[in-house]
């Protein structure tokens, strides 16, 4: 029987973070994440590694999250857990730990889109965005504008093409001599740049975006720059990532811009890891007091990969009675 204010435990295994997190009368109690330091030494997520690294953590941060909350296993009223987008196995990891909870508490499984998630972290803590609001969702592996008209009511109108905003960083970092993941070393280095290189803006039609020519233009002007001097960028590498960050937080938000003004809608929000940028931010609020928004930023916490979001958007679902049968099966490419 269908609870006012369900007890959620939910999992989040998409990609290298083993993340789970309680949810009890409709606030977070408990959000606790585990990642995953060995792949920074081989330049970038290793599945096969990530998946087995589940396998060993997904119990022990579970109990953690549980213990934290105050809440017994025996109080839960469902299970929720990330179905997609993400990596095969990890996915796999995460889905099949829920399912075995869910079959042996007699409980609701409830398979929750991972991207859908990130959109709905705004609604972890206050102040929340009204209906309807758009969304640029920008992470490693996409860069979005979504159109929120309720809960679970999302229409993309615009993503990449090709590279997402948070993989263009990344690459670009690798180039610089940076470790994986590069995006937060950017955005320490450009801290202490300045921005006096340009970069040529994408073009690309209506509300997408594309970030390969992007990365190809910054790949070129490097190397350029090397056979002039080949110490260029040991010594001018602050300022390339100050111009390099300015350039993509540049392009994100003229679309969202463009996207305000399409549907004149001025309710904004940014979701995603990237969306913990600190120029991005900083920029997001700027333009949004010059356009008249109502902007809306997670906190860091929620910005990035993490089982909170999986079980908002869990809870919601839970009341909508929009539940999945132990049919359900991982979705890598899981669209919104």
């Amino acid at each position: 029987m269908k609870k006012a204010n369900p007890i959620l435990l939910a999992i989040e295994t998409s990609c290298d973070d083993t993340s789970v997190a309680v949810l009890k009368e409709g606030k977070i109690v408990a959000n606790i994440v585990s990642s995953q330091l060995e792949h920074s030494d081989l330049g970038g997520v290793v599945p096969e590694i990530a998946s087995r690294a589940h396998v060993l953590t997904i119990q022990s941060v579970a109990k953690m999250a549980l213990r934290n909350a105050g809440v017994k296993i025996t109080d839960l009223d469902a299970i929720a857990c990330t179905k997609g987008p993400g990596l095969m196995g990890s996915l796999i990891v995460g889905l099949s730990f829920a399912k075995t909870l869910a079959q042996a508490l007699k409980l609701p499984l409830i398979g929750v889109n991972h991207m859908k998630a990130h959109i709905l972290a705004h609604y972890i803590e206050d102040p929340k965005p009204p209906f309807p609001f758009l969304c640029l969702t920008v992470s490693g592996g996409h860069t979005q504008i979504v159109k929120v008209e309720s809960p679970l009511d999302m229409i993309v109108v615009g993503e990449t093409q090709d590279d997402a905003a948070g993989e263009a960083f990344d690459k670009i970092g690798k180039m610089l001599g940076l470790p994986y993941p590069a995006g937060h070393q950017i955005d320490i280095l450009a801290k202490e740049g300045a921005s006096i290189y340009s970069f040529p803006k994408p073009k690309i039609e209506h509300l997408n975006f594309s970030f390969s020519g992007f990365k190809t233009a910054v790949l070129y002007f490097l190397q350029n720059k090397m056979k002039e001097d080949p110490q260029f960028i040991e010594n001018n590498r602050k300022d390339i990532a100050a111009s390099v960050q300015s350039s993509i937080v540049s392009i994100l938000l003229d679309k969202l811009s463009f996207a305000s003004d399409l549907y004149n809608i001025k309710e904004i929000a940014i979701a995603g890891g990237v969306s913990a940028n600190s120029t991005l931010r900083k920029e997001l609020l700027a333009l949004g007091k010059k356009k008249g928004w109502n902007t809306y930023i997670p906190e860091k916490e929620y910005s990035t990969d993490n089982a909170a979001m999986i079980a908002m958007s869990g809870y919601f679902q839970y009341l909508s009675n929009d539940l999945s049968d132990f049919s359900l099966v991982p979705n890598p490419r899981l669209k919104i």
